[in-house]
């Protein structure tokens, strides 16, 4: 069983994110695009706004997006499409209580300045909505089409991981790679509650220990059950080592549900086609180990999204809503 069953609860950070993770519980987000397009690597975003609107109306804890520049023939998934900062300015005046993250931005390829600007931007204009999910990255082609080194990505993601911190103090004086900031220079504005809520994702070419000192929180990604409780152990202890608070933990899944409540599991890529019964018996095992926040992702769903929206929210998350 994972270890946040029995400790204290998370900090306190943004609204966003003291809505979406709770010790010992597991709350349901979305991850854009709201469409199925299973077929092609790119989706129209038809509807894009009004689903996103139907999510937050319907209780849904989180919308996630995500920073894919380039559309990899290797990857096959463009993602929501949109810039990731530009869509959540954009979704920041639309929505009303959903929070907003993205999962996850790859650091070493932006310059942190420019990160640590548009998410507190995006923070402060949706109401300190914002979770911000950082990576170092895993699509190699997208390292030489801005010409960057693809095997120093680690050293530039802790730098830029750094660099975004220091950006919530007043006038921050830094020796970092990416600049120095000095002379009195502040950047504006700060985040909503003077603290941008960081997760990092994977291992993100970093060593546990690092993890462990480090964010506040981490986003894995799908794996079996027992395997996931494994990874989530060996952090908590870790983080309970060093005497630092509990950290939340989440992870996506695809699902393509069903028609029939009862009908069985089977795999699809990084989740599952079922019934909602299966999909909340899935999520209790996850919860039982400590996951905090599950994002489903529906690209594969073959049903109306419309209508299984609905029945999520009619037949899922009134289990899941902390």
């Amino acid at each position: 069983m994972g270890q946040t069953l029995n400790r204290p609860g998370f900090e306190a950070i943004n609204r966003g994110y003291n809505s979406v993770f709770r010790s010992g519980r597991l709350s349901v987000g979305l991850v854009a695009p709201l469409e199925e397009y299973g077929a092609s690597p790119a989706p129209t975003m038809e509807h894009h706004l009004d689903r996103a609107r139907l999510a937050d109306e319907l209780g849904f804890s989180a919308l996630w997006l995500r920073d894919v520049p380039f559309n990899v023939p290797s990857f096959g998934d463009a993602g929501q499409m949109f810039d990731a900062f530009v869509y959540l300015g954009f979704l920041a005046a639309r929505t009303e209580n959903i929070a907003l993250g993205v999962a996850s931005v790859v650091l070493p390829l932006r310059p942190p300045a420019h990160v640590a600007k548009a998410a507190a931007s995006a923070d402060v204009l949706s109401g300190g909505r914002l979770i911000l999910g950082v990576a170092s990255g895993d699509r190699p082609a997208e390292y030489p089409a801005l010409a960057m080194p693809f095997a120093d990505r680690g050293a530039r993601f802790r730098d830029a991981f750094a660099y975004i911190q220091r950006m919530r103090e007043h006038a921050p004086t830094f020796e970092n790679v990416f600049g120095n900031p000095g002379g009195g220079m502040d950047m504006l504005p700060k985040p909503a509650s003077g603290r941008l809520p960081l997760l990092i994702t994977g291992g993100s070419q970093q060593d546990p220990q690092w993890l462990a000192r480090n964010g506040d929180g981490w986003m894995l990604y799908p794996r079996h059950v027992s395997a996931q409780a494994g990874i989530i152990d060996d952090r908590r202890a870790r983080v309970q080592a060093l005497g630092g608070p509990d950290k939340p933990v989440m992870q996506p899944l695809y699902v393509d549900l069903l028609d029939d409540p009862d009908a069985p599991p089977r795999p699809i890529h990084l989740g599952f086609r079922s019934g909602v019964t299966h999909l909340r018996s899935h999520l209790r095992r996850l919860e039982s180990i400590g996951v905090n926040h599950v994002a489903l992702n529906l690209r594969f769903n073959r049903a109306d999204i419309d209508t299984t929206l609905q029945r999520l929210a009619d037949e899922l998350l009134p289990d899941f809503t902390p």
